[in-house]
């Protein structure tokens, strides 16, 4: 399938790599497909897209919440998880939504509303996390350039 973007221009999707999200996102309930792109031509290869389906002017950066908070294992209520049928946890990919303001020291992940992905059959759902253990602004950009520095 082709789809026409606004970041990407037009590009060529594999149906069956077509992430479903049953119940949207949050504040978009109404995008429910999306591609994920990844942007290593410009030497990007942390952060991917989540480039929707149906709206080509809705792409959000996300990012491995791994690579900017070590310790990252929020408690997710299990029934948020039944869209995404059976887990093999070698099979879940967690991403976190990435802002990137024009002053880039300002760049935040949001570590409070997850995106979980079921790898094997593309379902995927935005949990909300529970408690003040993690922020909806964390900021990274101190961060990534100690990663940067220590590569």
């Amino acid at each position: 399938m082709t789809i026409t973007t606004k970041v990407f221009g037009e590009i060529k999707v594999d149906e069956e790599k077509i992430i479903h999200f049953p119940g949207g996102i949050i504040g978009f309930p109404d995008l429910t497909e999306f591609a994920m792109l990844h942007d290593e031509e410009n030497g990007i290869a942390t952060i991917h897209w989540l480039q929707s389906v149906q709206e080509p002017g809705f792409a959000m950066p996300v990012i491995d919440p791994l690579i900017v908070k070590e310790d990252y294992n929020p408690e997710v209520d299990e029934e948020l998880l039944k869209p995404l049928g059976t887990l093999n946890m070698e099979e879940v990919l967690v991403l976190v939504t990435l802002t990137v303001p024009q002053d880039l020291t300002k760049m935040t992940v949001n570590l409070k509303g997850p995106i979980i992905i079921n790898s094997r059959n593309r379902i995927a759902c935005q949990a909300i996390i529970e408690g003040e253990g993690y922020k909806v602004k964390y900021p990274i950009y101190d961060i990534l350039q100690a990663k940067k520095v220590g590569e």
